[in-house]
Parts: C-alpha cells; sequence; structure tokens
C-alpha cells in the first residue's frame, strides 16, 4: 500500500508538472522561488517553492479544475517531509513522510470526522 501511495504521489507530480503555463517570482527574503501552475482553464493547479537550484523547498498545494485543493505537503531540500494530506472525495489520507519515505498511512472519513 506505501508503494501504491508514493507512486500515485509521484505521478500525479509529473504529470501536473507538464507543458503548464505557469508564473514563477523570486524572492530575495528567502532566496527561493515562488511558483503557480495553472490548469488549462485557468485555475491554479500547484503552488510552491524551489531552490535556486531546481530542489521543491517549503509547501506546496494542488488544487483540481474546479479550484480543490487536493493535496498539501512540505518539502525540505527535494524530499517529502511530514504529513501530506491527500483530499480524494469523502476522505482524507494522511501520509507521514521520513526523508521521502512512508512512515505512516491513515485515511479518515470527512464525513464523519468534524476535527478536518
Amino acid at each position: 500500500m506505501k508503494k501504491f501511495i508514493l507512486s500515485l504521489a509521484f505521478l500525479v507530480t509529473v504529470v501536473s508538472f507538464g507543458q503548464q503555463k505557469r508564473d514563477l517570482k523570486f524572492n530575495k527574503d528567502t532566496n527561493l522561488i515562488e511558483v503557480t501552475y495553472y490548469h488549462d482553464n485557468g485555475e491554479v493547479s500547484q503552488t510552491g517553492f524551489y531552490t535556486t537550484d531546481g530542489k521543491l523547498q517549503g509547501e506546496w498545494l494542488s488544487f483540481n479544475e474546479e479550484g480543490k485543493k487536493t493535496v498539501s505537503g512540505n518539502y525540505d531540500n527535494g524530499k517529502k517531509v511530514g504529513k501530506w494530506f491527500y483530499y480524494t472525495g469523502e476522505t482524507v489520507k494522511e501520509v507521514d513522510y521520513n526523508a521521502n519515505e512512508i512512515a505512516s498511512l491513515k485515511e479518515t472519513n470527512v464525513k464523519n470526522d468534524k476535527g478536518l
């Protein structure tokens, strides 16, 4: 199951970066490149940051074509770290990453959990 989730996350990331319109802005205070990718319909697809040597860094968010959040998580020097959340319909998958490897996986039904 862990390999499946990791493969799915990788596939979403690779497909999402292909041939999309994007905006780039360099932040002098953080020394990071802020990027926003867009779907063909103009809705934001992803937002996040790159280091100046091209590694993913900090918080990344992904959205579907209707503008609803589908993924949120953090990178540290190009590696997934901490808790990532995958929003799919009525469920939220919480994946805890440690140095780019899945440490734990939890699934919650949003309708039954008022805390999310």
